[in-house]
């Protein structure tokens, strides 16, 4: 029987069902659609994926005249998308592909039979089909994908050395069902990903970036990142990750640092009362201690470790970003917040003006980022110790509203601009001028507005003990 949660599903698809069966053929809704209905995941707007024994050019002629867009970039490889609505559908012929062992191109084979389709799938969880042209929706499940979801364990449809050299980015995708659906991955398919991991090599940065970024917004990633570091997978795209396993800790003492970056990630939540880039925030959290074991055995004063620490760890976040082809703007954000994870430990002395003024002005854009991970990255099991970081956190917010109130602590910028300095000086723009701004910059941290006549004073003091080495 099909579970009433199906119904609003199946009362939308009955128009495009009925036009394929008046037409001779038949329409099957796929994947993880059908696996999140069966499982009741529906939190989350379903994909309209479909497969059908209809040809691409038959596809094409069923949804012109009912669609209200068409998109044929996959036509190659038999799917045609199609929106109507808001709602978008991708519907695929049947396939029975076969893979070159050396690439990821397949030798794309039409079939008429949807078990041979769904032969090719990943894993039985999604080789499962609800056809919505038969006279009551029926469920085709040949590989038991509806046992395995409810006993949650994971398998694939053919043997797994077939089914991961058909994809090797399947090997990746089996971390994120293990981590989201709570799957347990049977012995067979962990034997062949331990085996076949060096295929991973032929996939390309970009898918697997964006597997990646599908794993780390999961709502608990860690037994998917354990899959991946205890298989061998990440040695090939993230060897930051096993570096870490088993490594001491030097300023918080903790006993495997891989372990604490895991709490870290798993203590990153959406929060209705707080705005941040959930997903930023979460791969911070995974870099953000990566320079520790670069810099094991590093025992000089405990701000000096912090920045080695906050610097090794930004240059190999920064590197290993590029290699998967993450954006400038990702790659910018995420070594940032690696860059500044440690800053709020070096203010010793209490939050005084200055030391807020500086602290949100070295986050920036990412002060409210920054904030989580600095409070996520407290896994102590001393309550005392947890407590105190917690208090001392919440000083730093409150202080940084105080502040705010009586300065512009977003935009902090010197109390002169370029065009008055130039002016006041009577310099042109150059070096001279950078200098003079900086030097603006750390008294408006130091003390905030101090007054026009006193910044003016304050610069032709600097100007003249510092004009000479700078050529005027």
């Amino acid at each position: 029987m099909i579970p009433d949660r199906f119904a609003p599903v199946l009362e939308e698809l009955s128009e495009i069902g009925e036009m394929f069966r008046a037409s001779g053929h038949r329409l099957y809704l796929v994947g993880g659609s059908v696996r999140d209905l069966l499982s009741g995941h529906t939190d989350t707007n379903l994909d309209f994926d479909a497969t059908t024994d209809a040809r691409p050019e038959q596809i094409k002629r069923l949804l012109s005249g009912w669609s209200d867009a068409l998109w044929t970039q996959g036509e190659r490889f038999g799917t045609i998308g199609a929106r109507k609505g808001d709602r978008v559908y991708e519907i695929t012929t049947h396939r029975a592909e076969a893979y070159h062992a050396d690439t990821r191109k397949p030798d794309v084979e039409f079939s008429d039979d949807i078990e041979a389709d769904l032969s090719r799938r990943d894993f039985t969880i999604n080789a499962m089909a609800l056809e919505v042209t038969s006279d009551s929706p029926t469920l085709v499940d040949p590989f038991g994908g509806a046992a395995d979801l409810l006993t949650r364990t994971l398998r694939t449809p053919l043997d797994p050395e077939i089914s991961f050299s058909d994809d090797p980015l399947r090997m990746m995708r089996a971390a994120r069902f293990i981590a989201r659906l709570g799957m347990e991955p049977v012995p067979e398919l962990v034997d062949a990903v331990r085996n076949m991991r060096d295929r991973l090599t032929i996939v390309s940065a970009e898918r697997i970036r964006d597997e990646l970024d599908k794993l780390i917004v999961v709502d608990s990633p860690t037994a998917g990142l354990w899959f991946l570091v205890e298989t061998g997978l990440a040695d090939h795209f993230l060897p930051e990750l096993p570096a870490m396993r088993l490594e001491n800790d030097p300023i918080h003492r903790h006993k495997d640092v891989l372990t604490h970056t895991l709490a870290v990630i798993e203590n990153v939540r959406p929060d209705a009362h707080r705005e941040f880039d959930f997903r930023i925030t979460r791969l911070a959290a995974l870099f953000h201690d990566v320079g520790k074991p670069a810099t094991r055995g590093f025992v000089e004063g405990k701000g000096t470790t912090f920045h080695m620490h906050d610097i090794k760890g930004a240059k190999m976040t920064r590197k290993r970003l590029a290699a998967l082809r993450y954006s400038n703007e990702d790659n910018d954000a995420i070594t940032e917040l690696v860059r500044l994870h440690l800053r709020f430990h070096t203010y010793e002395m209490g939050w005084t003006d200055a030391a807020v003024r500086r602290y949100v002005n070295d986050a920036g854009p990412l002060l409210a980022e920054l904030n989580v991970l600095t409070r996520c990255d407290c896994t102590t099991r001393n309550e005392r110790k947890a407590a105190r970081l917690a208090r001392r956190m919440d000083e730093l917010e409150e202080r940084i509203v105080e502040l705010a109130a009586r300065e512009e602590l977003e935009a902090i910028r010197p109390e002169m601009d370029g065009t008055a300095v130039m002016e006041h000086l009577g310099i042109p723009a150059g070096p001279a001028v950078g200098r003079a701004m900086k030097f603006l910059l750390e008294i408006r941290l130091d003390e905030g507005i101090i007054g026009d006549d006193e910044i003016r004073r304050r610069l032709d003091a600097w100007w003249a003990t510092s004009r000479a080495d700078l050529g005027h």
